[in-house]
């Protein structure tokens, strides 16, 4: 391995908006971000699957015919 060409790794913190603190490794210090797993809504469970114009009634007439054989 090349000496003096890899920029410094050490511990971090990621910083939430909605206050969860995770510690990880990184070349970066003191990250922020707007959102994590602990606030998104796919992890906690509040995500909302919105069906624009019937798209899954439409593929599901399309191919319920191949249901049936």
């Amino acid at each position: 391995m090349k000496t003096d060409i890899h920029p410094d790794y050490q511990k971090t913190t990621i910083q939430c908006v909605c206050g969860n603190t995770i510690e990880v490794g990184s070349t970066k210090q003191d990250i922020r971000v707007e959102i994590c797993s602990k606030c998104h809504p796919f992890f906690t469970g509040k995500q909302k699957l919105v069906d624009t114009a019937g798209r899954i009634e439409r593929f599901r007439k399309k191919y319920e015919k191949f249901q049936n054989q």
